[in-house]
């Protein structure tokens, strides 16, 4: 399916591209300030953070080395069961490293919050989360995010990242998809 064939699927854009590279750049200098002199390691949670992840290090005025985890806690389901399986562990020893979990977006916070406590246990000096997108009002569990690009609404949002069944994750903006695509 061409990007042009597409229209038809999403209600409205809610974040653009150049606003979201406007966020980044904003954020990456804050978290080059925070982190000065730290051993940075940002993590990224496969697949919906490869677009945030990519352009945030590339914002970054400052050299931290990146790695990837894959979780799951939705199975073949459409909601989150809770219950979260690795599907690929980091690579990095996270003893002594000030990890940022980098974050497409925040839904229930169910899978995050296990993040947290899991890479705590590992010896990590610290642990704070980068979410560009956050849904405030479709939280099940209070998670610290310590930087936010956009809270945005309980919608079935696509692109940026973010998919339906793999579709539209390379779209430029951030999107509603109509509901008739997925009912």
């Amino acid at each position: 399916m061409r990007a042009a064939d597409i229209s038809g699927d999403l209600s409205r854009i809610l974040v653009t591209e150049e606003e979201i590279t406007a966020k980044l750049d904003e954020i990456a200098a804050q978290v080059a300030a925070d982190y000065e002199g730290k051993d940075l390691l940002l993590v990224g949670v496969l697949k919906g953070a490869v677009m945030v992840m990519a352009d945030f290090a590339r914002a970054l005025p400052v050299l931290a080395p990146m790695d990837w985890m894959a979780v799951s806690s939705y199975g073949a389901g459409t909601r989150s069961s809770g219950v979260v399986q690795i599907r690929k562990d980091l690579d990095t020893d996270l003893h002594d490293k000030h990890v940022l979990i980098v974050e497409d977006i925040i839904d229930s916070g169910l899978t995050l919050s296990w993040l947290l406590e899991n890479f705590a246990s590992r010896g990590a000096a610290s642990v704070e989360v980068f979410a560009l997108l956050r849904k405030p009002e479709a939280a099940k569990v209070h998670v610290d995010c310590r930087y936010v690009g956009f809270d945005i609404p309980t919608e079935f949002v696509v692109g940026y990242g973010l998919d339906y069944a793999e579709q539209y994750r390379n779209l430029r903006d951030v999107a509603i998809l109509a509901p008739h695509v997925y009912s």
